[in-house]
């Protein structure tokens, strides 16, 4: 072969090389992008299981430091607002179609948030109101669990208007409503029961699956790929290369 050959060989091995290494660093990093998401959702379901049985306490005493205290249940006293309703989209039930319904709330100290009063089936058609479950008039009291404002979505959502034959109205986001309408917390509650039997809803707003996912699985599996790169660039070709030179 000639040196023109050998070195033209030599460049396409230098780029083969490269972009086996290339390959082998982002098999990596997309190993431990899954590792470090299967180590949060490990945390938060680790949170969850512990915070969701314990004893009622009262809204007051844990509101200052929600993130420390979701799924916690918590006890507060106030009223329903039936004027702020709205309704969030795309969530199901045994396979039906509905929303999760919240209510503004006003506690006896004056802070507003909303209240998730469960799931409802969704009404004939986009636009047209679904059965609500009724809203008590007058001062309540209510256990529910602490849910992080963050968990509302971000995505459209349905206000509900004061007239009772209306139609739905569509708006632009859970979360960016509560500047507009005065409800500022950083939290939100979803409603379990109360001291009135209609506060109790017939679908409670679900717990998520408390399990790891495949993210270490697929941790480890990015970590394969990355070997058999390895193996299939360097390992083979010096083996092949050592055969050569014998």
């Amino acid at each position: 072969m000639s040196k023109k050959g050998a070195r033209k060989k030599e460049g396409y091995a230098f780029l083969k090389s490269a972009l086996a290494l290339l390959l082998i660093a982002g098999c990596l990093w997309a190993s431990q992008w899954q590792f470090h998401r299967g180590v949060a959702r490990h945390a938060r379901n680790t949170q969850i299981s512990s915070h969701i049985d314990l004893p009622v306490v009262a809204l007051s005493t844990i509101s200052s430091d929600p993130i420390s205290h979701e799924w916690q249940r918590v006890r507060v006293t106030g009223s329903f607002d039936a004027n702020r309703q709205i309704l969030l989209r795309n969530h199901y039930n045994e396979g039906k179609y509905g929303f999760e319904a919240l209510t503004a709330f006003t506690a006896d100290d004056g802070s507003k948030f909303w209240v998730d009063r469960g799931w409802v089936q969704a009404g004939a058609s986009a636009t047209v109101q679904p059965d609500l479950p009724p809203t008590p008039l007058g001062k309540i009291s209510i256990i529910g669990r602490l849910r992080l404002d963050t968990s509302l979505p971000q995505g459209n959502f349905f206000a509900i208007p004061t007239g009772k034959n209306a139609g739905l109205i569509s708006e632009a986001n859970a979360q960016s409503t509560n500047t507009t309408q005065g409800i500022a917390s950083n939290f939100y509650l979803d409603l379990l029961e109360g001291n009135l039997p209609e506060l109790t809803p017939t679908v409670v707003a679900e717990v998520p699956e408390l399990t790891d996912g495949p993210h270490f699985a697929y941790s480890l599996q990015w970590v394969i790929f990355a070997g058999l790169i390895l193996y299939g660039r360097f390992l083979i070709r010096r083996e092949v290369l050592t055969r050569e030179e014998l």
